[in-house]
């Protein structure tokens, strides 16, 4: 994903074409991979299972206009056009945007933290969306070899399992290796989808009609309550629309709406027009009306440009699980886990193992247990829906506050995507019995584990900090005749104005004291990056104590001897070879009167256990770190 996006931060701030040329490329690559691979099923699923329409100029005409209208309405005006406008600091994604929106209302605490919910169920959707997304697109792929050739019919459900067993599995080697071929083949893809598209149109010319509004509202005239529940299935034409917003940051809004404008809407709306004149000639072209497109000649090499096509679609979802992972746990959200940079060029490409598995042991799960991309197109849509219903509301808190639309423009703007969001919604309701539980369920399985490890951690830090003594009586009254060890001592803590527990048991058990004290404590600020320059801030204690705090973006990548460096200027030189860096361990047992129900009070011990140490997660060196362990209730 992020080969070409390496370049991304340069070529946005230089505008020079050949950058600006690259970037777009790269975008085709990660931004629209999710959306450009919608046309393998979105047609063929509103007149299946999914949306249960009876073939007919009508309804085709129907279904047509209304999936260029929503591309025009969802994705060009909502999120090209505006929620591309809402930039925090180079960052775009549900949890930059409620970041964003939060900082929008400081003054008012109760919707300050109703919109940092909204964040974290946005995110948590993203996840449901992130375990279905790789197996529908791979499966509809590989599902052209039934046209093909119907005998290989009982080997698509392995091979798509294959194929994306092999994607999971080469994760942890990055994409660098073939990032670079990421955009050429989706331009190669887009470009085939136009002028496959265009062949029939150029036959049925009139089947342009559809592009009238009047058909979409027809639609909803001729099969009545039928065409509300088809929106389950023309929801999957614009499925991918928050990644535009989500890759801003590796990109830029420039280049993103370039390749939509450029090249993506018009390819989309060709192929989709193309697979609407195909079926009216020909019904038979209904059970893959995307395949079915292609001469017989071209169709082998139209299914391996669509799994390739579908593998990158994959391998950006795989990636934005990845980065939004990263940013959840610097933000405290989820507990600290091993985090991999596989780019030397680019920090924003980093693989998490964790994830990458169980990432892995879902998809293959769905592949297995639905077969088919038709039984999951069940299964989707209700977690992309939601998630634009929520940017809908924390872009209207952002417009209203920070554009100058004032609560009434906002309202007007945001609240009719809203309107629109939320009827795509309940349309998706009725597949909720059928496969719609699924990415239901993952999201509150994360909400359930974000929620219990906040719980816990702020539990923790009530019994760890909440009866501490206060750091500066803490050095007022130290004994100047304690024993002075030669060297620097830095000490980790939550709390800055509380002695740390280790410091306390290193003076009451070894009666000692290093001549350099560093009192160290680590903040993540609600903004992507922190500049080096406003790293660190020292304050003197006196009698050799400093209180330090460490300030990082979201996106930042905590390292502590790095920010001791930055303290030099302001008076507090560190020799890192003699430094020693003390923490403290803390062992959970159960309690005989938890303040957690027993369900929050084991996961949270569960995740505790499997958290990442500190040494490794803020880069200390480990023949430098002196660990002091303690048991705590809870």
């Amino acid at each position: 994903m992020a080969a070409t996006a390496a370049v991304a931060r340069a070529g946005e701030s230089e505008a020079h074409p050949s950058n600006q040329r690259l970037l777009i490329l790269a975008a085709l690559g990660v931004v629209y991979g999710d959306i450009g691979t919608s046309p393998l099923y979105t047609l063929r699923e509103a007149f299946g299972h999914a949306g249960g329409l009876h073939l007919s100029e009508g309804a085709v005409f129907g279904v047509l206009s209304l999936v260029f209208w929503s591309l025009m309405f969802i994705v060009t005006l909502k999120y090209v056009i505006l929620i591309l406008r809402a930039d925090n600091r180079g960052e775009g994604g549900v949890l930059a945007l409620g970041t964003l929106a939060a900082r929008a209302v400081p003054d008012r605490p109760q919707l300050r933290r109703t919109v940092l919910m909204l964040a974290l169920v946005g995110l948590a959707l993203f996840y449901g969306d992130g375990l279905i997304t790789p197996a529908i697109s791979v499966l509809s792929a590989v599902e052209g070899l039934e046209t093909a050739a119907p005998a290989l019919q009982p080997y698509v459900m392995p091979l798509a399992a294959a194929v994306l067993l092999a994607l999971f599995v080469l994760q942890s080697r990055g994409s660098a290796g073939v990032g670079a071929l990421f955009g050429p083949v989706m331009m190669v893809w887009f470009i085939t989808l136009a002028l496959l598209g265009l062949v029939e149109i150029v036959r049925s010319p009139w089947v342009l009609q559809a592009l009238d509004p009047r058909w979409a509202v027809g639609l909803f005239q001729i099969v009545g309550w039928q065409a509300f529940l088809a929106l389950g299935a023309v929801v999957l034409a614009v499925t991918g629309a928050e990644a535009l917003y989500a890759d801003m940051g590796h990109f830029g809004p420039r280049p993103i709406r370039i390749a939509w404008f450029g090249l993506v809407l018009p390819a989309l709306v060709l192929n989709y027009f193309g697979q609407g004149a195909l079926v009216l000639r020909d019904p038979s072209a209904l059970g893959h009306p995307f395949f079915n497109l292609a001469p017989d000649w071209l169709l082998w090499p139209l299914i391996g440009l669509a799994t390739m096509a579908t593998v990158i679609a994959s391998q950006a979802v795989i990636s934005g699980v990845f980065s939004l992972t990263r940013q959840a746990v610097r933000l405290g959200h989820m507990s600290r886990m091993t985090i991999e940079h596989t780019s030397a060029a680019e920090i924003g490409q980093v693989y998490i193992p964790r994830m990458n598995w169980l990432l892995m042991a879902g998809v293959l799960l769905l592949v297995v247990g639905f077969r088919s991309s038709s039984n999951l197109a069940a299964a989707y849509g209700i977690s992309v829906t939601g998630a634009m219903s929520i940017d809908a509301v924390l872009a209207g808190i952002v417009a209203a506050s920070r554009w100058g639309w004032g609560p009434v423009g906002a309202g007007a703007v945001f609240g009719g995507f809203l309107v629109i969001d939320l009827g795509y919604f309940a349309a998706n309701a009725h597949k909720i019995p059928s496969g719609g539980w699924l990415p239901l369920v993952v999201a509150a399985a994360f909400l359930c584990t974000v929620a219990s490890w906040r719980r816990g951690r702020e539990f923790l830090r009530q019994r760890i900090y909440g009866d501490g003594q206060p750091l500066k009586a803490f050095v007022a009254d130290l004994d100047p005749m304690l024993h002075r060890a030669p060297g620097t001592a830095v000490f980790m803590t939550g709390n800055r104005h509380v002695v740390p527990v280790a410091l306390l048991h290193n003076v009451r058990r070894n009666n000692v004291v290093h001549e350099r004290v560093v009192i160290m404590t680590v903040r993540v600020r609600d903004e992507p990056h922190v500049p080096e320059v406003q790293r660190v801030t020292v304050q003197r204690l006196g009698k050799g104590f400093y209180r330090v705090t460490a300030s990082y973006g979201f996106m930042d990548e905590p390292d502590i001897p790095r920010a001791l460096v930055l303290c030099r200027p302001h008076g507090l030189p560190v020799d890192l070879e003699l430094a020693s860096y003390f923490l403290s361990r803390e062992t959970l047992v159960p309690s005989e009167r938890p303040a957690m129900s027993v369900v929050e009070e084991r996961l949270f011990m569960l995740l505790t256990a499997t958290n990442l140490p500190a040494t490794a997660y803020f880069r200390l060196p480990p023949n430098q770190v002196v660990e002091l362990g303690f048991q705590v209730e809870v």
